[in-house]
């Protein structure tokens, strides 16, 4: 089940009551926000192409330079 609520002085607070019990684990992600965060896609778009002495057809084959399988 999701809850929404907001943030006042550093707490999460809860816009409406819901069956939490003390100490109970729970998961808060902010919906919206500053962009100071990087998505997953554009942390590897900043690497890709940076590794250098990879052969020609690593993307293809990686699985036969990673893990012996045939080449395709």
């Amino acid at each position: 089940m999701t809850y929404k609520g907001h943030v006042e002085n550093g707490v999460v607070v809860l816009d409406e009551p819901a069956p939490l019990k003390d100490g109970m684990a729970v998961r808060v992600e902010p919906l919206d926000g500053d962009d100071d965060f990087e998505t997953l896609r554009q942390g590897l778009l900043s690497v890709a192409g940076s590794i250098e002495g990879l052969p020609e057809d690593m993307a293809r084959n990686h699985n036969h330079y990673i893990h012996g399988a045939p080449r395709k």
